[in-house]
């Protein structure tokens, strides 16, 4: 028994590094200006997708991410750890897109591809943090979906069961195949690069990056076609510019902040009784517990 897995990813900025450049005059984030990162749940998604793999040898995961040209890194990345394949979509149409226009974006992508088992991605984008785009693939797509995942416990016999990760506790749940399953930060996190995939994938480009790096060993290409990353523009996957980008969204990004909580006082407990019994006591009077 075999899977064929597309893992959603998403190349974010380091939001940890938000400067007075961060956004653009028409609203959109200027990703140039901030440092990129692999969205850390789409990462925990990825583990999952490996650990079917383990399970079942000869399953397959291809990595799938829209964004400019550079976001072929989070391709590379996934390649070092695992997977198979990789697409990105990338067309200056795709560029301003909000959830909506993502998901559509991305659901084309995956008609494309076809033939899969279990759509894998994170919970959210650090640069975002909607948790829409996942649930949005699985309506356009028109397939079930389970979202807070924190773990694949099984998948096999045209079914997948989950345990999910709620605010009050955890719930165990099942869907038929195939299905989009959205996960935590608190799912396990993705295992480190793999030594030899990393030697073996290490010149894994676009044929965009080809051509801008003016790479003259060609002849590597030919006889080693894994190192060719898909790349798909709107003609590609047969979408329609007008519910791409800017165009096809309804949401408008106004104003980015960054914003720094600082202390404004502090105290230094020991570990005796009285420290401890005289912290109970003024969290207690302030309401912060009780």
């Amino acid at each position: 028994m075999t899977f064929n897995i597309i893992v959603l990813a998403k190349q974010v900025p380091d939001t940890r590094n938000v400067g007075k450049d961060a956004m653009k005059a028409d609203g959109t984030v200027n990703r140039a200006a901030l440092p990129a990162i692999f969205n850390p749940e789409d990462l925990n998604a990825l583990e999952q997708a490996l650990e079917i793999k383990d399970q079942y040898p000869g399953s397959k995961i291809t990595v799938l991410t829209m964004g400019p040209g550079r976001a072929a890194d989070i391709l590379r990345e996934g390649l070092f750890r695992g997977a198979d394949d990789g697409v990105l979509l990338t067309d200056r149409a795709f560029a301003g897109a909000d959830t909506l226009a993502t998901s559509y974006a991305l659901s084309m992508a995956i008609r494309k591809i076809g033939n899969f088992d279990i759509i894998i991605s994170g919970r959210q984008a650090i640069d975002g943090d909607t948790a829409q785009v996942g649930p949005q693939v699985a309506e356009k797509l028109g397939i079930p979906q389970i979202t807070y995942a924190e773990e694949i416990l099984n998948i096999g016999n045209g079914k997948v069961r989950v345990k999910r990760r709620l605010e009050n506790g955890v719930e165990i749940v099942e869907s038929p195949l195939p299905a989009v399953v959205t996960v935590n930060g608190s799912a396990r996190a993705c295992r480190p690069r793999n030594a030899k995939l990393l030697q073996k994938y290490k010149h894994a480009k676009t044929i965009t990056e080809r051509q801008n790096e003016n790479i003259d060993y060609i002849d590597i290409y030919s006889s080693r076609p894994y190192l060719n990353l898909t790349e798909w523009s709107v003609v590609d996957v047969d979408a329609d510019v007008k519910q791409c980008g800017l165009s096809g969204s309804p949401t408008k990004v106004k104003k980015i902040e960054n914003v720094v909580f600082q202390a404004k006082e502090s105290k230094r407990l020991t570990d005796n009784d009285y420290d401890i019994e005289e912290l109970v006591k003024e969290l207690i009077e302030n309401h912060m517990i009780g």
